[in-house]
């Protein structure tokens, strides 16, 4: 990418009846934003005018049928459809999760052409997007699919970043999934994720066990022992350490002894992640060729067209996604000429 130029950033509009359209016009209500990155909404003129005049918000669009007309400078709207939308704010839609999935779509595929640099979702419904062409439970699986990689759901703030084992998962069927090859595949990810996309040299992990206690030596639970243990002990090498007992591993203040911690499932990881951060967190899909952020939060139904909602987690979704993308394009100028001197930003490492 020419240094003067910037970096085209993609935004999937998420579901119109929730939250997404006003964090989204917030954000870049601030025009210092523009100074960053050059927004490319997927969505509509229409759509988005509407948005406008609810909110009385003072964005400006510049409409286009193609991503080969975005215009740097300007907030970009790529027509994704022409026709009006019946939005009702706070009601679930099924006629509007395929309007999230449109957007969706159209984004990814650009991403995939290289016509966007990266790709910031706004919030879905994860039920009303369901349907015979599309049957995944979020957009990490369906990200996966369509950019190829081990996919990753990484929560990150600046001094606090949790990986999962397993994510959408029911509880009854994690156990069944951690497997040496899983446990070895995810660590692998939060590795390179580490080094080549926030800089920090020499890693230091952190894994959770899966039973209280990290099993208590077998009297809760085998899979501790079993599994998680001993692959643990076999890459010790590439500190790693665990598995501790996640009941008091954040309350201690462990955590700050770590540069990353992988959780054993969803909402052992996303508990105390979202009460620590919540509002300025970020979700990241590590693992991916391509730089994807989301805010840390769902649609918000329950506030969505009031114009209470706090845009900090999608701002810093933003912000997180041009720092990542500009790290991974240092690391790989690095890597292809490891004799070139080293930047400083890239001599982090571990606490």
């Amino acid at each position: 990418m020419e240094k003067d130029k910037k970096i085209k950033l993609g935004i999937s509009i998420g579901d119109l009846n929730g939250i997404g359209s006003e964090i989204i016009l917030k954000t870049f209500e601030d025009n210092r934003m523009l100074e960053f990155c050059t927004p490319v909404i997927f969505s509509s003129i229409k759509t988005m005018s509407f948005f406008k005049k609810h909110f009385n918000s003072s964005v400006n669009f510049h409409g286009i049928n193609h991503t080969d007309q975005i215009v740097d400078g300007k907030i970009n709207v790529v027509n994704v459809w022409k026709e009006n939308v019946n939005i009702n704010f706070g009601e679930e839609d099924v006629k509007i999760g395929e309007y999230s999935v449109k957007s969706l779509e159209a984004a990814t595929n650009a991403l995939k052409n290289d016509a966007i640099d990266v790709l910031v979702t706004a919030p879905i419904n994860k039920h009303n997007i369901q349907s015979d062409s599309f049957k995944f439970p979020g957009h990490t699986n369906y990200l996966a699919e369509k950019l190829g990689g081990k996919s990753l759901m990484f929560m990150v703030t600046d001094t606090l970043k949790v990986g999962l084992l397993t994510d959408h998962v029911p509880v009854k069927d994690v156990p069944s999934q951690i497997t040496e090859e899983l446990i070895n595949e995810k660590i692998n990810t939060v590795y390179k994720s580490l080094v080549q996309d926030f800089r920090i040299r020499k890693p230091k992990i952190a894994v959770l066990g899966i039973n209280p206690h990290a099993g208590d030596n077998g009297v809760i639970g085998e899979e501790d022992d079993a599994v998680l243990r001993p692959t643990l002990e076999a890459i010790k090498d590439k500190m790693v350490y665990g598995p501790y007992s996640a009941d008091s591993f954040f309350g201690s203040g462990n955590y700050k002894n770590f540069d990353a911690i992988i959780a054993s499932y969803h909402d052992q990881g996303l508990i105390p992640f979202k009460t620590i951060a919540f509002g300025h967190g970020v979700n990241y899909t590590a693992g991916l060729s391509k730089v994807r952020t989301s805010p840390d939060h769902g649609t918000a139904f329950e506030i969505a067209g009031k114009g209470e909602a706090d845009n900090g987690s999608f701002k810093e979704a933003v912000f997180k996604a041009i720092e990542i993308f500009k790290n991974r394009q240092e690391y790989n100028e690095y890597s292809k000429n490891p004799l070139k001197k080293s930047p400083k930003r890239l001599e982090k490492s571990s606490r």
